[in-house]
């Protein structure tokens, strides 16, 4: 998977480091020191993800790499972390090429606790009950990532970027149908973007959104 957002290369102690601006192990599924690559500057360089604390992660670049940037401006950077995802579509009876539903039309669905409004926001682009996509999703109350969202996605034949675009409270168009990501305390909420309204498990549709609250999203293919 392939993430988007913007940064500052910083020179610290133990090398020229980049903040990463989500949770690693909620959204890659992986610990410890990461082997990665960013492209920076239209460059593609190799690299480490190395742990600061609590799933907060850095990028360290070598030196060689880092010589050229400016470290004075903010940088586009698309970062790559290969098998950072849980695999759920095995065995799957549906395809990209043939999804359980084709989305040209959106139901709000409102969540009965707090918690599940990731699995509210899958239940809400396949057609189906929160109930069923738990039966998949193999997660309660508090657990949905945007992981394991893509990869039940992925079971149910929803195509979707393989880029999560990190926006950081900055002001975006939105494509026609995408997964929003808002942080919320030490957890994210998720709601779905259709066609310029707004499908919230927790308010029911809303004409309009604070983009400020915005995190990232994910493009549903429709």
């Amino acid at each position: 998977m392939r993430y988007f957002f913007e940064s500052k290369v910083v020179k610290k102690d133990k090398g020229y480091m980049i903040d990463i601006p989500f949770n690693v192990w909620e959204v890659c599924k992986q610990r410890d020191v990461i082997s990665a690559e960013v492209v920076l500057d239209n460059k593609i360089i190799d690299c480490e993800l190395l742990p600061k604390e609590k799933g907060n992660y850095e990028i360290h670049i070598e030196d060689e790499d880092a010589v050229t940037v400016d470290m004075s401006k903010i940088h586009k950077i698309l970062l790559h972390v290969t098998g950072s995802l849980i695999r759920m579509d095995q065995n799957s009876p549906y395809s990209f090429e043939n999804p359980i539903r084709n989305i040209d039309s959106m139901e709000v669905i409102i969540q009965p606790e707090d918690g599940l409004c990731g699995q509210a926001c899958v239940a809400m682009l396949t057609g189906l009950t929160i109930a069923e996509v738990i039966t998949v999703m193999d997660c309660r109350e508090w657990q949905a990532t945007m992981g394991r969202m893509i990869s039940t996605l992925n079971y149910y034949g929803i195509d979707h970027s393989d880029i999560i675009m990190y926006t950081e409270g900055r002001d975006v168009v939105l494509p026609k149908c995408c997964i929003l990501m808002e942080k919320m305390g030490r957890y994210c909420h998720y709601l779905i973007h259709f066609d310029g309204k707004y499908y919230d498990s927790n308010l029911g549709v809303m004409e309009e959104y604070d983009k400020s609250k915005l995190l990232g999203y994910l493009e549903i293919k429709c």
